[in-house]
């Protein structure tokens, strides 16, 4: 790209294009969020519950090996937003999930 513009970059103490700095630094922001056994994670993923867990102001208790599916993540590393019958704005924490 010889119309690209040269930065300084002062971690690495060297000039880089732009467009490759950038590339860089939205990677470095994007937030990994793993399941208990270490797999990551992202949006649409299905995952199954690997403990009970009972659900706060719901009265209910979601059994090990429930299905979760098309999952969300909200910018915590720990919590995953999802649906699930009868339960509005359900957010689980990524430890609790194994990907399916």
């Amino acid at each position: 790209m010889p119309d690209d513009d040269y930065v300084y970059d002062e971690a690495t103490g060297e000039w880089m294009a732009a467009s490759a700095l950038a590339a860089r630094d939205a990677a470095a922001d994007r937030i990994e969020v793993r399941d208990a056994v270490g797999n990551l994670l992202a949006d649409g993923d299905a995952v199954t519950l690997v403990k009970d867990l009972d659900v706060k102001g719901a009265g209910q208790t979601l059994k090990r090996g429930t299905l979760i599916k098309s999952i969300r993540l909200t910018g915590d590393a720990q919590e995953i937003d999802c649906r699930f019958d009868g339960i509005k704005g359900l957010v689980l924490r990524a430890e609790f999930v194994r990907k399916r």
